[in-house]
């Protein structure tokens, strides 16, 4: 006689994966008539300075990765209706906004503390402004260790190309065969809306500054938390410093 209880098949639970993002937003309404806001949106070097005001003392002055460190992304609109500059500036540390002249301020600065929990599946509607390029190959005899040039698209296709070669379905790895960072979320590429925007430039001691920029509306379907909140972090692609890369969620 067998006194073994029958057992009952059970299912493995399922693992929820999860990660935590955690930031301070802090929108800034500029006067875009005042000297202070006009020669940020004519400047990208001065708008680079603008943003990074509000960090003093944090890191050692002259440190190169001082950004990077302190976890400063942003990402700026202009309404020449209302001549507003409307500036939102993430931070992984407080700012301190008490410089910016009274006068150019067109309402207080309004900071909030983000702290969400993403999960695999969940869809969250996102906004971003990139510098969409790829890098061309050196010209054939050139010296070795030669960069490539970074050219910038120019059409909304192109730019979708260039987006989804960074989207990560489910169960892919965060860095695709061809080496590009993905950002730990998926969406429908037919579904999402570009729109090529004004490309921003330096004048002298900053020649030669022209940063191509494209606008990118959607929807996510989070694949990869972790990856996700990393993108989040550190923003996407190149020329961070000067406000592209931002993906701001909701």
């Amino acid at each position: 006689m067998n006194d073994t209880m029958p057992t009952t098949p059970t299912t493995p639970p399922t693992l929820v994966t999860t990660a935590r993002f955690v930031a301070t937003h802090t929108l800034l309404a500029l006067d875009a008539r005042h000297p202070y806001a006009a020669k940020s949106l004519i400047d990208a070097q001065d708008m680079h300075r603008t943003v990074m005001s509000g960090f003093k003392g944090w890191v050692d002055d002259g440190s190169r990765d001082a950004r990077s460190q302190m976890g400063v992304l942003s990402t700026w609109t202009v309404d020449l209706r209302r001549a507003q500059l409307s500036l939102v500036v993430q931070s992984g540390v407080p700012g301190d906004w008490s410089g910016v002249p009274r006068a150019a301020l067109a309402e207080k600065p309004h900071t909030l503390t983000i702290d969400r929990t993403f999960r695999t599946g969940d869809k969250v509607d996102f906004r971003a402004v990139v510098n969409p390029v790829r890098s061309r190959p050196p010209a054939p005899g050139s010296p070795e260790k030669t960069r490539g040039v970074r050219v910038a698209h120019t059409t909304p296709e192109h730019v979708k190309t260039w987006f989804a070669r960074r989207l990560q379905p489910l169960g892919e790895p965060a860095v695709a065969p061809d080496g590009v960072t993905r950002i730990g979320a998926d969406a429908d590429t037919d579904r999402l809306a570009l729109r090529m925007l004004p490309k921003v430039s330096s004048p002298a001691p900053h020649k030669g500054l022209r940063i191509a920029r494209a606008e990118i509306k959607g929807t996510f379907t989070v694949t990869d938390p972790q990856v996700f909140v990393a993108a989040l972090t550190r923003g996407i692609g190149h020329a961070r410093a000067y406000s592209c890369g931002l993906i701001l969620v909701r």
